[in-house]
């Protein structure tokens, strides 16, 4: 028996890093190995003082921690993932789980098949602000959600680019790499999604990616939603510059999101509602808004936190790799909407992966 829960992290990028940062803040838990076959992730592990393997399955007979984190490629999470379940090793896979929904539905079934946790990174569902948002909607605040309108602008530098090839090529655009945050964010407020139409258009830069798409959201309970995503846009609108979760970005005072409901309205991240005087909804009574007060926290500690809670079968996952899944599933029928210009319903993979989408009319 160990004093602390023994986790390894595969992938030392710059997302890996911010992961064995986390781990060091969380007690109880100790980063006690690095997958990294570059030189550069070896070198940090040296400076971390654990050991550095070339690839998983060395890391797993050699070390076999009680958990893996995967911040790794996307084209490499289900392969990688699968390998850690195997080894009967609960995983916490970076997002997007994988780079089809029918693959991930693979590793989902495996995972629960096995009862082994299967986790996804979608960190920003621990931000204490995301928590206060989802309790003001489950407690009735704005009433019934029916309209949701998401931003995410903001222009990527052409070193971040250049420092990695792979962000030029196509699956790896906005749409993919960022706005599956905002998908997941906006499912876990607002509800499923049912029906999705796209566009987008290709990179001006000339990347085999697309540089700006825009998509049509009908979700289950009858809501409406707008989201639009550009990594070539100057603007204050997003995610990384509104929230103040990484102090890396500029903070700005404005929202991302506006979620509209029938008793009124919500803007995240600031958190605040707008209620017409007395609850009259008319739009010739005063409107008022009210900010919702909240805890702060860094959402990747607490996500280590929670990773370690699951694995000791303290809670249950956050967000599962059903959770993931169903993200993923909304992001591809993004992608296959924009280019094939069709309106597509999202069919229920994870109870059958025979079909995952239909065109509708």
């Amino acid at each position: 028996m160990h004093s602390k829960l023994r986790l390894a992290i595969v992938g030392l990028g710059l997302v890996g890093k911010r992961h064995a940062e986390a781990v060091a803040l969380v007690p109880d838990v100790e980063l006690v190995a690095v997958v990294d076959p570059n030189e550069s992730g070896q070198d940090a592990a040296i400076g971390m003082g654990v050991p550095c393997f070339e690839t998983i399955g060395a890391m797993l007979e050699s070390v076999g921690p009680d958990g893996v984190i995967l911040a790794t490629p996307t084209l490499l999470h289900v392969e990688q993932a699968m390998t850690c379940i195997e080894h009967k090793c609960p995983v916490l896979v970076e997002k997007p789980i994988g780079v089809s929904a029918l693959e991930a539905h693979a590793l989902v079934q495996m995972a629960n098949n096995r009862a082994i946790p299967l986790l996804v990174g979608h960190h920003r569902r621990h931000n204490p602000l995301i928590r206060k948002a989802r309790q003001a909607i489950d407690d009735g605040l704005i009433g019934d959600v029916r309209a949701v309108q998401g931003t995410c602008w903001f222009y990527k530098p052409d070193h971040y680019f250049d420092a990695a090839s792979w962000r030029k090529r196509e699956g790896a655009g906005p749409v993919s790499v960022n706005l599956v945050h905002d998908i997941d964010l906006i499912r876990y407020l607002c509800g499923e999604v049912s029906v999705v139409q796209a566009v987008a258009a290709p990179s001006a830069r000339g990347f085999e990616n697309e540089d700006v798409a825009s998509a049509l959201l009908e979700f289950k309970n009858g809501a409406i939603g707008t989201i639009s995503v550009s990594d070539s846009v100057v603007a204050p609108w997003s995610w990384e510059f509104t929230s103040r979760e990484n102090p890396n970005y500029p903070p700005i005072p404005e929202s991302c999101y506006l979620i509209g409901g029938s008793e009124g309205s919500l803007s995240v991240p600031d958190l605040r509602v707008w209620t017409h005087q007395d609850r009259q909804q008319d739009w010739w009574t005063p409107l008022s808004a009210t900010t919702l007060t909240r805890d702060a926290s860094d959402p990747l500690v607490n996500q280590v936190a929670h990773f370690r809670d699951v694995i000791l079968r303290k809670a249950p996952p956050l967000v599962s790799g059903s959770e993931g899944l169903r993200t993923l599933q909304v992001i591809e029928a993004i992608q296959v909407s924009a280019q094939q210009r069709v309106r597509l319903e999202i069919q229920d993979i994870t109870a059958s992966a025979l079909g995952t989408y239909r065109t509708v009319v």
